[in-house]
């Protein structure tokens, strides 16, 4: 294997990780932040390289956004770490203990599953925040971004090794605990998702296809995440200037993120007033793509100007991450019939509802199959962060081992110490 060298150091790395103590690894923490604070300037540069040969391969806009740095983004990853640090270690836990009958003292700890890989598309900030949840609850990391990040991931992991080699004398650093692969291969992504007794866990982090084939390739266990086809249904009894903005928020916001919304579902008793206070608000800013009944309404309600923007939905627009300024708008009859149609065709990960009636909201929130339902508020808010991570590994929605945004429990897995004073069976 070309990778088997890596594979064996972050082997070895994972179980001295496994040794340290909160304050071993909050210490190694701190020096990678000060590390990457450092190398800023750098760091952004290589990104500028990155984010130009981006837009003359013609990507649009809205993934070039999700690639871009800047002394913001930079800070709002400095922060993250922080966050991590302030957290409380998750190794050493103890989910659960009881004592049996026969004196035996069972306890259920939390310790670190070992070695993780994570696949990723042209988000550079995973790159640090992968690699701090990882170092805090335990884990080595091989960290496989995509090709169009490469410069600003190979800077950013130099930056976090050297942070991690200038603790290491005090036995906090383990610089060996991050490796980045970086051919650019999809050979390597083959290996790495069939390294089984080196690779622990997988997690795809990306669009569809990148999942698909994670999820499919492997052989060694996969947290998979998911694309984000995400619903806002506008229910009869909604304040409808709220929910113009909500929607607005949701689209508009950051269109090339997992959390935005994809598709507007919108109850047919306020599809007259509501549609045209949504035209008025987007203000050309998207294309909408309706189905036979929001057609009309949209296209009557929409300016001269903005008349091209109006089209029929076609028949894969409903089942589309578009990751773009375009919005699908289905018109439905009931709560019932919204909950129906986002099951069918959502990606289980966030579902929203804006309503006055308590009892369709509990119906929605019990139906709704997904990892995050929101009752009035944007589906925006799925993020580690917001969460109170600090930062996150991605947005699981599978229904084994954890669900949602994914924070430092996310990489641990349980062991049972048993404890006794001599008893046999």
């Amino acid at each position: 294997m070309k990778l088997q060298k890596v594979f064996t150091s972050l082997r070895e790395s994972s179980e001295k990780l496994a040794q340290l103590s909160p304050g071993q690894k909050n210490k190694a923490l701190a020096a990678v932040k000060e590390s990457i604070r450092a190398r800023t300037a750098s760091i952004i540069a290589a990104n500028d390289h990155d984010v130009m040969r981006a837009k003359d391969k013609g990507m649009k806009e809205s993934l070039v956004d999700r690639l871009r740095l800047d002394e913001t983004r930079m800070e709002g990853i400095l922060s993250g770490i922080d966050e991590i640090i302030a957290q409380t270690d998750p190794v050493g836990q103890v989910v659960s203990g009881w004592t049996n009958e026969n004196g035996l003292v069972i306890k259920q700890v939390r310790v670190p599953i070992g070695v993780a890989a994570i696949i990723y598309e042209s988000r550079p900030n995973v790159t640090v925040d992968a690699f701090a949840i990882a170092y805090k609850s335990g884990n080595a990391i091989l960290l496989r971004g995509s090709s169009t990040a490469l410069e600003t991931n190979m800077e950013i992991v130099s930056a976090i090794k050297a942070g991690l080699r200038s603790v290491a004398d005090c036995g906090a650093g383990v610089p060996g605990a991050v490796e980045l692969a970086s051919s650019g291969k999809h050979e390597e992504v083959d290996e790495i998702l069939n390294a089984r007794g080196y690779i622990d866990v997988a997690l795809p982090r990306g669009g569809a296809d990148l999942i698909k084939m994670v999820v499919e390739k492997a052989s060694v266990p996969v947290i998979e995440t998911g694309s984000g086809i995400c619903h806002l249904f506008v229910d009869e009894s909604a304040d409808l200037d709220r929910a113009a903005i909500i929607a607005e928020n949701a689209k508009l916001q950051r269109p090339g993120v997992c959390n935005a919304i994809e598709v507007l579902l919108v109850h047919n008793a306020i599809a007259e007033k509501f549609l045209p206070k949504l035209s008025d608000k987007f203000a050309g800013r998207a294309q909408f793509r309706c189905d036979e009944r929001a057609f009309p309404i949209m296209q009557k309600a929409a300016s001269a100007k903005n008349a091209k923007k109006v089209v029929a939905a076609g028949e894969k627009d409903f089942d589309t991450e578009f990751l773009d300024n375009i919005l699908a708008i289905k018109v439905v009859n009931s709560v019932e019939e919204a909950v129906a149609h986002i099951n069918a065709h959502n990606t289980k990960h966030s579902e929203s509802i804006l309503t006055a009636d308590i009892k369709n909201a509990a119906y929605f929130k019990t139906n709704v199959d997904a990892a995050c339902v929101y009752v009035n508020a944007s589906t925006r808010f799925t993020d580690g962060q917001v969460f109170g991570y600090g930062a996150e590994l991605g947005i699981s929605t599978q229904k084994l081992h954890v669900r949602g945004p994914m924070g430092l429990a996310a990489l641990t897995t349980t062991k049972y110490i048993i404890e006794g004073e001599g008893q046999i069976r």
